[in-house]
């Protein structure tokens, strides 16, 4: 993929997904600047000026056909602060309609309600998003993508300046909604959260330096920690330049 004349991704080919099927967390993990927010904006259809080809659940990212089956859940809450939380899934669920066919069956109240359950905040419902910590206010607007059931589920560090209680509590969401079908891409630069995952891709300078579960890409590089194993894979690479800045 390129922009502006310069690759910025270089032929990442990346399957979020067990055999058979099966759902799973797989996090995108590098430093900051290496490309993951353009990959994920990219997936979901969104990244503006490039040249490129991105296939997603097997369709053209962003495409008709693919654009309701896939949720996006950006660094910044997009919520309104005026609304409750009841109000922001209302108002989102009737543009967005009813993705899947499993959530058009069911009634706008009582996905709202579902969402809302599902994130912890079930007792917000009529609680106005001004007035909420800024951890509620992300996971309101992670219960604004769950609407739709959606296939695949993008997160660009949703964990990013939340305390350590919140943090596990949301990764453990993210481990509910995968045994329940949804896969879940899931980016961070604090490699800490690696062994969060149930797999995991290491990015840097736009090339994926490699892939595996957190064991794996330990035992391959002989390290003791995910972050040790990603500079060991980095000064492998050799710094290989180009990608993204």
């Amino acid at each position: 993929m390129t922009r502006g004349g310069r690759q910025i991704l270089h032929g990442i080919d990346l399957t979020v997904g067990r055999p058979g099927g099966a759902a799973e967390v797989v996090g995108l993990l590098g430093p900051s600047g290496g490309g993951k927010t353009t990959l994920m904006r990219a997936a979901v259809g969104v990244q503006a000026r490039v040249n490129g080809s991105v296939r997603v659940l097997g369709e053209r990212a962003g495409s008709p056909r693919v654009r309701g089956r896939v949720g996006y859940v950006t660094q910044a809450p997009a919520v309104y602060d005026d609304l409750t939380a009841g109000e922001n899934l209302e108002f989102f669920g009737a543009l967005l309609g009813g993705g899947r066919e499993s959530a058009r069956r069911e009634p706008l109240g009582d996905r709202v309600g579902r969402a809302l359950a599902t994130v912890g905040l079930d007792g917000a419902r009529n609680q106005v998003v001004r007035t909420m910590s800024g951890g509620q206010r992300s996971r309101v607007s992670l219960a604004t993508d769950l609407l739709g059931d959606p296939a695949l589920l993008v997160l660009d560090e949703p964990t990013v300046g939340l305390d350590p209680v919140l943090r596990r509590d949301l990764w453990a969401t993210f481990h509910d909604l995968a045994a329940a079908g949804t896969a879940i891409l899931v980016s961070s630069h604090v490699m800490d959260e690696a062994d969060r995952c149930d797999r995991i891709a290491l990015l840097r300078r736009g090339r994926l330096l490699a892939t595996g579960t957190p064991e794996e890409l330990r035992e391959r590089t002989g390290t003791v920690s995910v972050e040790d194993a990603f500079l060991a894979l980095v000064d492998g690479d050799g710094g290989t330049p180009g990608g993204a800045p």
